[in-house]
């Protein structure tokens, strides 16, 4: 097993406007990306589980163009909000980081 974020270049996370959090996964090569695709490990459901979110309410997309997927999903709490911890959505990727892809 490796730990995602041991093969990707990029994880990032951002504000997909006030309610809404995009997270990108980024590889370096096309061999990389399709790799962790043929795993079938990153999808909507996982996204739903690591965010505490519906998997009805993630729209998960693999972009083989760029080496990537993309997960998109609410914010538990609205950018600027009481309880927000995040106002730019820029850390919340962190729990993707230790998925565990199988070699």
């Amino acid at each position: 097993m490796t730990r995602l974020i041991d093969l990707a270049s990029i994880c990032k996370s951002k504000n997909a406007g006030p309610f809404d959090l995009t997270i990108d996964v980024i590889f370096n090569s096309r061999s990389l990306f399709d790799r962790v695709a043929a795993t079938g490990i990153l999808n909507a459901t996982l996204f739903a589980k690591l965010y505490n979110v519906k998997e009805s309410d993630v729209l998960f997309t693999p972009y083989p163009a760029a080496n990537a997927f993309k997960a998109t999903l609410p914010r538990l709490y609205s950018a600027g909000s009481f309880g927000d911890r995040d106002v730019y959505g820029a850390q919340q990727h962190a729990p993707i980081l230790n998925v565990d892809i199988p070699d």
